[in-house]
């Protein structure tokens, strides 16, 4: 495999530069591509012009460099979490039909929670939640789902880690979030107030797939208010729909103590 006068490979490079889009920043200039992935700019050039070439980038009609569709049909093809979408999506549909606002789903990624799939109404309560987007694990509902599930090497790399505040009412202290993983895991559901963004509750539930193992986590984001909670029972059926689609059961979730 080619590589440059530094020892990196042409595919370490060409990754850098898918790595320098995010949901916040889906078009960007050659400039800014540069910056993002600390390539030399006539480097960034070559290789966006034979991406390009490719269809796995493209440039809109301003110059913006943009994913191409290439690219997406490819990721399309293989990824991973294909059938758990094809399963989830009619459950989320008819789930946000009723609560209205958002739904969302949300897979463990490294130390993240990365969305695969959110519904949203129109005046929904304020979500920062973006499809192929991504969380902290400790701050957010789904994530803390995922971490609670989670093999214990991955919670202990967490809670030695400093815990970002998002709001003041996000989980920063090493022992209350250790607590509330194992409330999570009894009460089969992660209730967050507040977590995200003052006006919003974000609730999550587990998904389960074969062998009863935690594959996704399901959740609304709703008005932060006294009605919040009800919504657990929606988003239990939903969670338990599509196990059964996956070949699994669902959790039960039990009411957190005043």
């Amino acid at each position: 495999m080619a590589r440059s006068p530094s020892g990196e490979s042409v595919l370490s490079r060409a990754v850098r530069i898918f790595g320098a889009f995010d949901p916040e920043n889906p078009a960007l200039t050659l400039t800014e591509i540069s910056r993002r992935a600390c390539l030399p700019l006539a480097t960034t050039g070559r290789m966006v012009d034979e991406l390009v070439r490719h269809g796995l980038l493209q440039r809109d009609a301003r110059r913006y460099v943009r994913i191409g569709v290439r690219m997406w049909e490819l990721a399309q093809r293989a990824s991973p979490t294909l059938d758990l979408r094809e399963a989830a999506m009619p459950f989320m549909e008819d789930a946000q039909a009723v609560v209205g606002h958002s739904t969302q789903l949300g897979v463990l990624d490294g130390e993240e929670v990365l969305f695969v799939e959110r519904l949203s109404a129109p005046g929904a309560v304020v979500n920062i939640t973006k499809i192929a987007g991504r969380l902290p694990l400790h701050a957010s509902s789904a994530g803390l789902v995922l971490l609670a599930h989670a093999p214990a090497e991955l919670q202990d790399r967490i809670l030695t880690r400093p815990l970002p505040a998002m709001t003041p009412d996000t989980i920063t202290d090493p022992a209350m979030l250790r607590a509330t993983l194992a409330e999570v895991r009894q009460r089969g559901c992660a209730f967050c107030p507040g977590h995200i963004h003052p006006d919003a509750t974000g609730i999550a539930v587990p998904v389960r797939g074969a062998g009863d193992r935690v594959v996704a986590a399901l959740g609304f984001v709703v008005p932060n208010d006294e009605q919040a909670w009800w919504r657990t029972g929606l988003l239990q059926a939903t969670a338990r729909g599509i196990g059964r689609r996956l070949g699994a059961g669902a959790a039960t979730v039990t009411r957190p103590s005043p």
